[in-house]
C-alpha cells in the first residue's frame, strides 16, 4: 500500500494473517477479493460517511429549540471529524493539504450558489459566512478525503492518462463554468465532450487483494457521481440543504444534477494528481512526469493470462520464481 498510515500499517498486517491462507481459486476467492473491494472502499469513505450520519443524526434526534443550532453542531461535528481523522492516523499531513484545498474551493462556490438562489441552508447558527454555515466546505472536504485515500488504498496506476497541464486547465474550466452558466451560455455538454475525449484512452488499475481489476476510468468518475449523487439525497432529505423545489416539500434530486457531480469529479482528480502524480501501473516502465507520458503511448498487449506484454512487441521475459508462501500473501490494505 502506497504511502500508509500508522494505524494502516497496523491494519495491514492483521489483514495479511487473516487472509495468509484463503484459497487463491475458484469462488471462495471471488469472494475474497470482493470483501476485501468493500472493506477498503468502506475505508476510504469513512470521512464521509461520519459527516453523513452526523447530519441524518442531527435531523432524528437533535431538537429544534436547542440552544445551540443545527448548524453550528453539525460544524462541530465536521471539525470533530476532521481531528479525529489526523489523530488515530487516517489521514496524513500531506493528505491534509489537498482537503483544505477541497474545501477552501467548495466554500466559494457555496457562498455564490446560495447568493444567486441554486440552493439554501436553514438560516440558524453563528458558525456561518453570509447565508453558508462553515460545514458545507467540509462535504466537499469528505469528497477530497475519498479521493485521496483511494488512491492510495489501491495502489491506483494508469495507463495512457493525458498531460496534467491540459487536465488541469480543463478542471479550471468546468469550475469557472460553475459560475459564469450563470450569466452566460452554458458550456457544459462541452465540457462533458472535451472530458471523454481526454480520458477515453485513460485505464485504471486497482490492486485488490491478489488480483488487479482494470476499468475505464470514465467509468469511475460516473460511479462516483452516482454515489455522491445518493449521498446528496440522503442530505437534502435530512435538511441540511435544499435545492428550490425541495422547500415545500422533499424530492429526490434532480437526475440532471449528475452531470454537476461528474464534472465536480474532474475537478477534484485533477487536485489529487498534484500530490499524487498520476503513475504506470507496477511492472511498467515509469517516467520522471508520473504517467503524464503515456498520454501518447500506444496501447498494451495483454496475454491470455492476464499478464501484459511488452508494447515494443517482443516476447516477455520469463516470470523468475516466487515462492508460494509469498505468493498467498498477496499485497494491499491488504495491499
Amino acid at each position: 500500500m502506497q504511502r500508509a498510515t500508522s494505524l494502516e500499517q497496523r491494519i495491514d498486517a492483521i489483514a495479511h494473517r487473516i487472509l495468509r491462507d484463503a484459497s487463491d481459486r475458484g469462488v471462495r476467492a471471488g469472494l475474497v477479493e470482493f470483501a476485501v473491494f468493500v472493506l477498503k472502499q468502506a475505508w476510504a469513505c469513512v470521512f464521509g460517511a461520519l459527516l453523513l450520519v452526523a447530519i441524518v443524526a442531527a435531523r432524528l434526534w437533535y431538537p429544534d429549540d436547542a440552544a445551540l443550532a443545527r448548524n453550528d453542531v453539525l460544524t462541530i461535528a465536521a471539525v470533530l471529524i476532521q481531528i479525529g481523522m489526523l489523530v488515530f492516523r487516517l489521514e496524513s499531513g500531506r493528505e491534509l493539504w489537498v482537503i483544505v484545498l477541497f474545501h477552501l474551493t467548495g466554500t466559494v462556490m457555496e457562498l455564490f450558489k446560495t447568493d444567486v438562489g441554486s440552493w439554501a441552508y436553514a438560516a440558524d447558527g453563528i458558525l456561518r459566512i453570509g447565508g453558508v454555515p462553515l460545514f458545507s466546505g467540509f462535504m466537499y472536504a469528505a469528497v477530497g478525503s475519498y479521493m485521496v485515500r483511494v488512491y492510495r488504498l489501491f495502489d491506483l496506476g494508469f495507463t495512457r492518462y493525458p498531460w496534467r497541464w491540459l487536465t488541469t486547465v480543463l478542471a479550471a474550466a468546468i469550475y469557472l463554468n460553475f459560475f459564469t452558466h450563470h450569466w452566460w451560455w452554458d458550456a457544459r455538454w462541452v465540457l462533458l465532450a472535451a472530458v471523454v475525449l481526454l480520458w477515453l484512452p485513460t485505464v485504471m488499475h486497482a490492486r485488490v487483494w491478489r488480483r488487479t481489476i482494470r476499468l475505464p476510468l470514465l467509468a469511475v468518475f460516473a460511479g462516483v457521481a452516482v454515489f455522491i449523487y445518493l449521498a446528496e439525497n440522503i442530505g437534502t432529505w435530512a435538511g441540511a440543504w435544499a435545492y428550490p423545489d425541495q422547500v415545500v416539500e422533499w424530492q429526490p434530486v434532480s437526475v440532471s444534477k449528475l452531470s454537476s457531480w461528474f464534472l465536480l469529479m474532474i475537478i477534484s482528480v485533477v487536485m489529487v494528481t498534484w500530490v499524487y502524480p498520476p503513475r504506470m501501473p507496477e511492472g511498467r516502465p515509469d517516467t520522471t512526469e508520473g504517467a503524464d507520458a503515456a498520454a501518447s503511448a500506444p496501447s498494451e498487449a495483454v496475454s491470455g493470462d492476464g499478464d501484459q506484454a511488452p508494447a515494443t512487441g517482443a516476447a516477455p521475459a520469463p516470470e523468475p520464481p516466487r515462492r508460494r508462501r509469498r505468493r498467498r500473501a498477496g499485497a494491499g490494505f491488504p495491499s
